[in-house]
C-alpha cells in the first residue's frame, strides 16, 4: 500500500505568489523620461571623449564632424602612456588625494563632534565663523597661502600641495548636522561604562556615521583629484605636478592633439569611476542624510 502524504500546516499548495506589479502613472512616466534625458545629456561629453580618443588624429578635426570613425585605433592611448609622465602625475594625484582625504576627515570629525556634543563658551559664535568660511572664495587665499608655503619650505612638496586643501568648512557643517541627529542615549550608556569623550567618538559615534563619513571622504577625494588651481600655483617641478596640472601643461607644450588629450582625460577619469562604482551606496546614503532612529 502506497504511503500518502498530507501537506504540512501553513505550507503553500497553490502557485507561487507573484511580485506586485509596478503601476506607471502619467506623472511618473514624464519623470522617468526627464531623468533619462538628463542622463543622456550628462553622458554625451563622456561618450564624445571616448569616441574621439579612438580616432586617428587627422579625423579629430575633419569636417563634417562624425561621432564614430571607420578606422578605430588605440594609438592615442599608446602615445600618452609612452611618454611616461601620465603615470607619474596619476601617482602624485593619488598620494595627494589620499593625504587630503585622511587629514580632512580627522580634522572635520573632531571639529564637528566638538560643536555637536561638547558645551563650551562661545561655541555658537565659533561655529558661525567656521560656517562663514564657506563664503570665502579659494582664489582670495592663493597669494597668502603661497607665501606661507614658501616660508615653510613646502613648495613643490606633497605637504605643500595637500595642507591648504584640508580646510573644509562645508564638511564640518555636514558632519555636525549628522552628529546632532545621533540620540544622546547611546553616548550616555557609553559614559556610564567609563568611556571618555574620544572613546565615545571612536566606539559609538563613528560606527553610526559610516554613510556620511564615506560620502564626505569620497567627495573630498574627488575634489582633491580634480583640483587644478592650487596645485598649479604650488608646483614648479614637472615631477610634482598632479594630473589636471600635467594635462594642461602638456596641451600647451605639444599643441592641440585632440585624440591624445581625450585619451589622457579618459585614463584620468577611470580611478574616479572605480571609486564611485565601489562606494555608490555610501554616496547615496550620505547625501540622503541617513538618520538614526531611537
Amino acid at each position: 500500500m502506497a504511503a500518502t502524504t498530507t501537506p504540512r500546516a501553513g505550507a503553500r499548495t497553490g502557485p507561487a505568489r507573484r511580485a506586485p506589479r509596478i503601476r506607471v502613472t502619467p506623472g511618473s512616466a514624464v519623470l522617468y523620461a526627464v531623468a533619462a534625458a538628463c542622463a543622456l545629456l550628462w553622458l554625451a561629453p563622456l561618450l564624445w571623449a571616448v569616441a574621439t580618443s579612438v580616432k586617428p588624429e587627422a579625423e579629430t578635426t575633419a569636417v563634417p564632424v562624425r561621432w564614430l570613425t571607420d578606422n578605430p585605433t588605440t594609438q592615442a592611448y599608446a602615445s600618452v602612456l609612452a611618454r611616461g609622465d601620465l603615470l607619474r602625475w596619476m601617482a602624485n594625484s593619488a598620494i595627494i588625494s589620499v593625504l587630503v582625504t585622511a587629514l580632512t576627515l580627522v580634522l572635520c570629525v573632531l571639529a564637528a563632534y566638538g560643536f555637536a556634543k561638547c558645551r563650551f563658551p562661545g561655541r555658537g559664535w565659533l561655529f558661525a565663523v567656521v560656517v562663514a568660511g564657506i563664503l570665502v572664495p579659494p582664489q582670495v587665499l592663493i597669494v597668502p597661502l603661497f607665501a606661507q608655503m614658501g616660508l615653510m619650505g613646502l613648495v613643490d612638496t606633497y605637504w605643500g600641495i595637500a595642507l591648504p586643501q584640508v580646510v573644509a568648512p562645508v564638511m564640518v557643517f555636514v558632519l555636525k548636522r549628522f552628529f546632532d541627529g545621533i540620540p544622546a542615549a547611546y553616548e550616555d550608556a557609553a559614559r556610564m561604562d567609563g568611556a571618555g569623550p574620544l572613546r565615545v567618538l571612536w566606539s559609538v559615534v563613528l560606527p553610526m556615521s559610516r554613510p556620511v563619513l564615506a560620502a564626505v571622504g569620497i567627495f573630498t577625494f574627488v575634489g582633491a583629484w580634480n583640483n587644478f588651481l592650487w596645485p598649479f600655483v604650488a608646483t614648479t617641478d614637472p615631477a610634482m605636478m598632479t594630473l589636471p596640472v600635467g594635462l594642461g601643461t602638456v596641451q600647451g607644450a605639444y599643441g592641440l592633439q585632440y585624440a591624445q588629450t581625450m585619451a589622457a582625460a579618459v585614463i584620468s577619469a577611470l580611478p574616479l569611476l572605480v571609486v564611485f562604482l565601489f562606494f555608490q551606496r555610501q554616496i547615496v546614503s550620505g547625501i540622503a542624510g541617513v538618520g538614526i532612529k531611537g
